[in-house]
């Protein structure tokens, strides 16, 4: 055994703790330094503006990409509590910035954080060169201000203010990034998919950084998934059907939208607690379930197949199909090496029957339409 063997012990050890721990090994907290880890450093920093949107204390959340290469956050809320004081308001946002992994509360209905977010505002921080918080609340203005997550001074009493809101603004830091170049496209992606999804949202994204060609959109979905859907293709029928129901035996609510279209590509997106399901699961084949049961026995009622027919196939039902399966649950399984599978069983039973029930009623309320579909995807080639 050589001497420097001999000479590792517990003492040797060296216990990485709070913010010196994220900036060390900033992979374990975003998934990576590269673009993939730089777009979750900004989703982090989204969610608690996004949360409060969802719990009914802001409207509306503003995110620039500003020409000096910062991310502006901006929500309307109350505006994060900067030192807590008991009133049950949670965290004080020193400790938001401060401490990692503070939100770490079980998953829910309610939650964008169960699987989007989840590491916290602390982690921006961490791994931001510079960052700013200003907080409107209870007739006051402070301010907030750290580089490579340590406090340059202690929050600043800036001024009274009207209204109230929190804006943090932050800059990645290059000395942990490979690339420092955010994609709008999949920024507004990602945005635009969270607000079909949750229908309470309002979210404005901005790109100041170059001034000739400064853009900006805004994703509201009144609707929710349906108005996503009535965007997509050349509709085979004008109808996009859809329907929302809460399952207490799944505890949790499903939301289904769908239509056939002029192609013959399928086009089916799961999500489960608004984070998508690259991997499938329960609510995807119980959508597949309730889709075949429905439209085969409507065929067969009105005999636009024959006895001697087959069922129509998962390839011939999904030929041009769009739709959108999302499901909310309080207690949501996630499976698979990357957790992108949903895995609780009793789902896949109560979103079948919510898509059976609610499909066929469809179909016997709009036989044209019906028609339609069902001659169309009996053309499909059998696989």
């Amino acid at each position: 055994m050589s001497e420097e063997a001999k000479a590792y012990d517990a003492s040797t050890i060296v216990v990485l703790e709070g913010l010196e721990a994220v900036r060390k090994r900033p992979g374990m907290y975003i998934g990576s330094v590269g673009e993939r880890g730089l777009h979750h450093l900004l989703f982090e920093a989204a969610g608690p503006a996004l949360d409060e949107i969802l719990g009914g204390t802001a409207s509306q959340v503003e995110i620039t990409l500003t020409a000096d290469g910062d991310v502006r956050i901006a929500d309307d809320g109350t505006g994060l509590p900067v030192e807590h004081a008991g009133h049950g308001d949670g965290p004080s946002l020193e400790r938001r910035l401060t401490v990692p992994c503070h939100r770490a509360e079980p998953a829910n209905r309610r939650s964008l954080f169960g699987g989007h977010f989840g590491v916290g505002l602390a982690v921006v921080n961490a791994l931001s060169s510079r960052l700013t918080a200003e907080v409107r609340r209870d007739g006051a203005r402070w301010a907030l201000k750290y580089e490579q997550g340590v406090a340059v001074a202690p929050p600043t009493h800036t001024a009274p203010a009207g209204g109230s809101g929190t804006a943090i603004t932050f800059r990645p830091d290059a000395e942990i990034f490979e690339a420092l170049e955010f994609s709008f496209d999949t920024l507004a992606d990602h945005f635009r998919e969270l607000a079909f999804l949750n229908r309470e949202l309002a979210i404005i994204l901005t790109d100041d950084r170059d001034p000739a060609v400064s853009r900006a959109v805004r994703f509201r979905f009144p609707g929710g998934p349906r108005d996503h859907i009535a965007e997509q293709g050349t509709p085979l029928h004008p109808d996009v059907i859809g329907f929302e129901r809460e399952s207490p035996d799944m505890e949790g609510t499903v939301e289904v939208a769908l239509r056939w279209c002029d192609s013959r590509e399928e086009r089916v997106a799961g999500y489960a607690n608004s984070r998508p399901t690259a991997g499938g699961g329960t609510h995807e084949l119980g959508f597949r379930d309730g889709l075949a049961a429905a439209v085969n026995a409507y065929a067969r009622e009105r005999q636009l197949l024959t006895p001697s027919d087959l069922d129509l196939n998962p390839i011939q039902l999904g030929a041009g199909l769009t739709a959108v399966v999302s499901v909310k649950l309080d207690h949501p399984e996630f499976q698979g090496a990357t957790r992108d599978r949903l895995g609780n069983g009793p789902v896949r039973a109560c979103v079948a029957e919510a898509v059976r029930e609610h499909l066929t009623a469809w179909l016997h309320a709009n036989p044209a339409q019906a028609t339609a579909v069902i001659a169309r995807i009996s053309m499909t080639t059998r696989h």
